[in-house]
């Protein structure tokens, strides 16, 4: 490799974590270059190493619980391991910017919008608030961010999923940095607004010259987006090279194995006789906008309007749309977590009136698997309280050693070790924790489950085994799934029935082959071709 090009040098990496008494060697000697101007992508599965390797690169890693026993991080010469914090905070977000993977947990829950990207600026450009603002507005419209000056003053939580990782990716970029990294950037984005996001940075990589490394599950992005692609397994990386080599002629059977991973099977057929769980007749979340100085209602965003669903035992209702589509919010309405209008009945009975005690003893039955599985569990609890709490309120006469059997199986159904319940969330990787989320609803055995973005945070291969799980869990209790997700791959393994989605109302709705096989509106046509070809909708087709 040309010296003259190299940007970033990773030469015998290792990354390893104390507690107490127990080291752990989570990235063994992993060595990688990336010149100037170029994309190398790291693949492999969750636990493999991926963001480890990439957190060392801005020392943003745990220390001293992290420590790094061999390795160099050399960037434009300068060995980053070596240097000290001060020197460590003129690189941060100016000559390497990171795009975090979980965006709700990456931006602060208490800052607006506006302060979270010009606070980059002001750092380190000593912008005016008057020119911040004006480069916040270019940053948020160039990312793909509709009406941005209304989205200034807005908190993280009043934004869905794509448009916090879209800020995300505007602070990144504000001050046009040398290297990016971005780490799982599109993992909570719909596949349309993915496909934009990916052809964004393309852009802006070509445009600026930027360097970028790319971490990432999803094989199809690398193929269209990396020049270089490093596998990485267990720590280490087993292989390397150029796009086309690696996914033309794999040599190793791990990276064999990462190629031949996808969702497959088939979704039950659908059966009108069984009997309906979930049911919901003219379904309504207005919510009102507010104005002037007496707070008057002057309108509504109709975030769900006027939406039947009906979800069967042992079947499952697939819910797509892009990011602000209201999915997640019908899903919400349904399980009576959110105020609605309209007539929901769960089993035969008519829940919409029910108090909130009135519905708890409905919750064993009535579960859910939230997107972000960061967010949704306690860093305060271990694993095994987490998945063992709802035993101990639904079942509180069973005995401490019966509960732990049931959750130790739970974690075993997930494909997690059990022994492993003692440990906390955050010393498990992305995909970790949202398996411990899917335990945490099963372990109830419930009727019927709400899925939101189950498998979003997952690699290709887990993603499979989770597919695979549900369709058995499925099967073994007649499991009613109303399953919300932006994976058109996963819900078409998934799914026997589908709602598509925009703007709070049902665009198509119909039987899974009908949608995927034969869609009739040019926003479902769009999806599809976003979807199974990652290639950018029309212009005016994405909202979110």
């Amino acid at each position: 490799m040309n010296e003259s090009k190299r940007l970033l040098s990773v030469k015998d990496l290792s990354v390893q974590f104390r507690q107490g008494d127990t080291e752990t060697l989570a990235v063994n000697r992993v060595s990688f270059d990336l010149n100037k101007g170029e994309t190398v992508a790291i693949v492999g599965e969750s636990g493999s190493g991926k963001s480890v390797s990439a957190l060392s690169i801005l020392k943003l890693l745990n220390y001293p619980a992290a420590s790094h026993p061999t390795g160099q991080i050399l960037f434009r010469g300068q060995d980053l391991l070596k240097a000290d914090e001060a020197e460590m905070r003129k690189v941060r977000g100016n000559e390497i910017s990171m795009i975090f993977q979980e965006p709700m947990t990456s931006l602060n829950p208490l800052h607006q919008v506006e302060r979270q990207v010009s606070e980059m600026l002001k750092i380190h450009k000593g912008m005016s608030d008057t020119a911040a603002r004006a480069r916040v507005l270019e940053l948020l419209d160039q990312v793909g961010i509709q009406d941005a000056e209304t989205k200034l003053k807005s908190y993280p939580h009043q934004l869905s999923g794509g448009q916090r990782q879209r800020v995300m990716i505007a602070m990144a970029l504000a001050n046009e940095p040398e290297l990016l990294i971005a780490d799982e950037p599109t993992t909570a984005l719909d596949v349309t607004v993915q496909a934009q996001i990916l052809k964004l940075l393309k852009e802006i990589k070509a445009a600026r010259g930027m360097a970028m490394l790319f971490i990432t599950h999803d094989l199809g992005i690398v193929r269209k987006f990396a020049d270089r692609v490093c596998v990485m397994t267990k720590g280490e990386i087993v292989e390397a090279g150029p796009v086309e080599d690696i996914f033309s002629s794999p040599q190793h059977s791990y990276t064999k194995h990462l190629l031949a991973a996808e969702p497959k099977g088939n979704p039950p057929r659908t059966d009108l006789s069984k009997d309906i769980v979930i049911e919901a007749k003219d379904l309504k979340v207005w919510f009102p906008i507010k104005r002037g100085l007496l707070k008057r209602t002057v309108g509504h965003v109709k975030a769900v309007d006027g939406i039947d669903v009906t979800v069967r035992e042992g079947q499952t209702l697939g819910i797509v749309g892009e990011s602000g589509s209201g999915k997640t919010t019908l899903g919400m309405a349904i399980l009576r977590m959110i105020s609605s209008q309209g007539r929901i009945s769960f089993n035969g009975t008519n829940i919409e009136t029910k108090s909130w005690k009135e519905m708890r003893p409905l919750r064993r039955d009535m579960q859910i698997v939230f997107q972000d599985p960061f967010g949704a569990l306690s860093p305060r609890m271990s694993v095994s309280d987490i998945v063992g709490e709802g035993l101990e309120v639904h079942f509180p006469k069973i005995s401490p050693q019966e509960r732990d059997t049931r959750v130790a199986k739970a974690l075993e159904e997930v494909g997690l070790d059990a022994s492993t319940r003692f440990r906390y969330p955050h010393e498990f990787s992305g995909g970790q924790r949202q398996r411990i989320s899917i335990a945490r609803a099963m372990v109830l055995e419930p009727k019927f489950v709400m899925l939101d973005e189950p498998t979003s945070a997952l690699d290709m291969s887990v993603q499979a085994q989770v597919v695979d799980l549900l369709r058995d869990l499925q099967k073994a209790h007649g499991l009613a799934y109303l399953f919300i997700s932006h994976d058109l791959k996963v819900v078409r393994a998934l799914a026997n029935e589908v709602v598509v989605m925009r703007q709070g109302k049902v665009v198509e709705a119909g039987s899974a082959e009908e949608i995927f096989d034969a869609p009739q509106t040019d926003y479902t046509k769009a999806l599809m071709a976003a979807a199974f070809r990652l290639e950018a909708a029309p212009e005016g087709v994405v909202n979110g």
